[in-house]
């Protein structure tokens, strides 16, 4: 299936993905449910266990979610000037209408494609913003 270079690359990869995850939750402020249900774990152990680095491989979907977190983050960077405002914007309803409605629930949802409509959204709100405002 794997040979030991492609496993030992595999860790590598997982340890770099997990350091900036925990690193991109410690600047959004997440709990540790809200960073649990991000990554798609449900045993506290595991979540234990890669925040204080003892990872082997993660699953792909974690990956992939990860992935996009990071893609929404970087988005973010540039479009708010301090953590407290990527946080606000996170965490502000998007609509009167439902005011628990924002991106961080919609990602709380618990699914990959949750995360990743969020990146998608925000990809191509900025992608409008430079077409416009030139």
């Amino acid at each position: 299936m794997y040979n030991q270079d492609d496993v030992t690359a595999r860790r590598g990869i997982a340890q770099l993905a997990l350091k900036g995850f925990f690193n991109l939750a410690a600047r959004w402020q997440l709990t540790r449910p809200e960073a649990m249900t991000l990554l798609g774990l449900t045993a506290t152990s595991t979540y234990a266990n890669w925040k204080n680095g003892k990872t082997g491989t993660i699953p792909r979907d974690t990956l992939e979610r990860i992935s996009y977190l990071f893609r929404i983050d970087e988005i973010l960077r540039h479009a708010c000037p301090t953590d407290t405002a990527i946080i606000q914007y996170l965490r502000q309803p998007s609509s009167r209408d439902n005011p628990a409605d924002s991106l961080m629930q919609r990602m709380l949802q618990g699914n990959v494609i949750d995360i990743y409509l969020v990146q998608q959204s925000l990809t191509q709100q900025g992608q409008w913003a430079k077409k416009y405002m030139v």
